[in-house]
């Protein structure tokens, strides 16, 4: 078991950085506090979600009062809105304390002010959406019994070369101790506030299960919902439907990982499998992990280690943080 982890960790150098940032010297134009982000930057607090019963609104703060406004038939992401519904992107500014935008092409316009969107659409109807914040049903879930307890605040004692700051584990590049086969886990996660960033430079980690293979963090806030971006399986497969909430809200990542088969000589029988749920909605079923986050893969009929793994998260470079991390092995 000890040479197979320092294979793990050796394979982990080309995934990880050496650098991490403690928030003292996060990077600017980036919060990680949302009291400060509240404080300092008016778009914080007009960013986010918008409903009322008949659509849904995601709000993006792009830096410099400006904002992407996508508005959602039916609701919101996992309650209303699912893919195939329209999905109508207008841009938006800032401007004398409220935020006005018009698409030209619908002749629609969209104001915010005081938590409330108001939508003007051609055929003269007004439409009102109020400011939500929304919780993941799995948000705070206790380890149950049996469970293995990977981080709870006290301290990084199950991660090599752990780091915690203000009882928050860093996303400094660090995988757990102890391998695992078959497993349910569960992990909360917060992105920080970057509105000037973009794609992939915006609160970027990940969550490596059996160190090989990835479910994205970024802040992916009501963009498109690619494999890159929160809730995808990196290289692999794009999330059903895009459930990433606004930077600065706690997200969670529920998962059930089988890991691969192999017969008693250590040749391959069948490839690992995953079931995703991201903020508490299946983005994944049941699905097949032929090849790694590289594309490639990684099984050819050829003799491989033990289907067992540890659990990465990744550093890129971004102020990502965790908490409340546990996982239940499944019985043998």
């Amino acid at each position: 078991m000890r040479m197979n982890v320092m294979k793990y960790k050796q394979a982990l150098s080309c995934i990880s950085a050496c650098i991490f940032f403690l928030p003292s010297i996060a990077p600017a134009n980036t919060w990680i506090d949302p009291k400060l982000a509240a404080a300092e930057d008016p778009a914080f607090l007009i960013q986010g979600e918008y409903k009322n019963e008949n659509m849904g609104a995601q709000v993006v703060a792009l830096g410099s009062g400006k904002f992407d406004v996508y508005l959602l038939e039916g609701g919101l992401p996992g309650v209303g809105w699912e893919p195939g519904k329209s999905r109508t992107k207008l841009s938006a500014a800032l401007k004398d304390g409220k935020v006005e935008g018009r698409d030209e092409a619908s002749k629609s316009s969209v104001t915010i002010s005081g938590g409330k969107l108001s939508l003007s659409s051609t055929d003269g109807k007004t439409s009102e959406l109020s400011r939500i914040e929304r919780q993941s049903e799995t948000l705070g879930a206790k380890a149950p019994e049996g469970a293995v307890v990977l981080f709870d605040g006290t301290n990084a004692d199950q991660w090599s070369n752990g780091k915690i700051v203000d009882r928050l584990l860093q996303a400094s590049g660090i995988t757990s101790k102890q391998s695992f086969g078959d497993y349910h886990l569960h992990l909360e996660f917060r992105t920080p506030y970057m509105p000037n960033a973009r794609g992939q430079q915006r609160g970027n980690s990940g969550v490596f299960h059996s160190a090989r293979w990835e479910t994205q963090v970024l802040d992916s806030f009501g963009l498109e919902g690619m494999d890159n971006e929160a809730g995808g399986l990196y290289s692999i497969a794009k999330p059903r439907l895009n459930m990433c909430l606004p930077p600065l809200a706690w997200q969670t990542y529920d998962v059930d990982f089988t890991a691969a088969k192999f017969d008693a000589a250590g040749r391959f029988i069948s490839a690992p499998r995953i079931t995703v749920k991201l903020n508490g909605v299946i983005v994944h079923q049941d699905a097949e992990l032929s090849k790694d986050g590289a594309g490639k893969s990684v099984f050819d009929g050829k003799v491989r280690n033990t289907p067992e793994g540890p659990i990465h998260l990744q550093n890129h470079n971004d102020p990502v943080v965790y908490r409340n991390i546990w996982l239940i092995p499944a019985a043998k």
